[in-house]
């Protein structure tokens, strides 16, 4: 259950019907430049930040839609049925942590990236911010 105080992130979709609020710090943040983030996007990268189950509340319904992530197993994205925005990953009930794309926060000054993740899908001109820790793929 969320506590009071403390660091809190909001966000949600372009048209306020897919909502969430997520309470501390994240566990990781950073860019991810698969091919699979690049499409779902329409960018050259998702910004991303790792949270446990407990810390995040959705307010709202999604859609999902669900493909084979790098590790075989199910990459679940959640995007509004309403307006489209891609907001977050995870399943909602069955996951142990989401992922919240940075995108969605509504004030995006409070993303700190320290990862960059599939680096070796990155284009040429996808930016990567300076003194990001790069990995090829997947960490560990």
């Amino acid at each position: 259950m969320m506590s009071e105080g403390g660091k809190r992130y909001t966000g949600g979709c372009l048209c306020g019907a897919l909502r969430y609020e997520a309470e501390g710090e994240p566990i990781y943040a950073g860019h991810c430049y698969c091919a699979d983030c690049r499409k779902a996007s329409g960018s050259g990268f998702i910004p991303f930040m790792g949270f446990a189950s407990s810390a995040v509340r959705f307010i709202g319904r999604s859609r999902i839609f669900t493909s084979k992530s790098a590790r075989g197993t199910d990459a679940v994205r959640n995007f509004c049925p309403s307006c489209s925005s891609l907001v977050f990953g995870g399943e909602v009930g069955g996951s142990d942590q989401f992922t919240l794309y940075a995108g969605s926060l509504d004030d995006p000054s409070g993303f700190h990236p320290t990862i960059a993740i599939f680096t070796r899908d990155r284009p040429a001109w996808a930016a990567m911010p300076p003194g990001l820790t790069m990995f090829e793929a997947l960490p560990g």
